[in-house]
């Protein structure tokens, strides 16, 4: 199993011109290496790209994704990384509290997470594995 930043997906849906070589590839040697997950804080991110929920759904089961909920420990897990983000003095940026929902969730699966913005998650998850650039 394998845990799939939004980014990631973002860059496959859009053929970004920059990414989508990168994306694409790890994405699909995740795939052969078993299942692809993402979490409801992805799924609600990538929600963004489409009209619909049916329309999400559709593009979640094209790309062989399987939503799995965040559970608590995760939360939890996250909420104490954000805590430790703002006591470094950390700004309220976009995607901060959602990139902790994210690594906290694979950290607690103890999965690794496919990304190409490892920034954020190398600090405060350091234990965490991922596949980044």
């Amino acid at each position: 199993m394998i845990l799939i930043d939004t980014n990631v997906l973002f860059d496959v849906v859009t053929d970004n011109a920059e990414w989508f070589e990168w994306s694409k590839a790890r994405l699909d040697e995740a795939e052969l290496a078993g299942e692809l997950l993402i979490n409801d804080i992805v799924f609600a991110e990538f929600s963004v790209r489409y009209a619909s929920l049916e329309a999400t759904e559709r593009a979640v089961v094209d790309l062989g994704l399987i939503v799995e909920a965040t559970p608590r420990a995760a939360l939890f897990l996250a909420g104490k990384a954000f805590q430790k983000y703002r006591a470094r003095k950390g700004s309220l940026k976009t995607g901060v509290l959602p990139d902790f929902l994210i690594g906290a969730h694979a950290a607690c699966l103890d999965v690794p997470l496919l990304t190409r913005d490892p920034r954020r998650y190398r600090t405060y998850f350091p234990r965490l594995e991922l596949i980044a650039p």
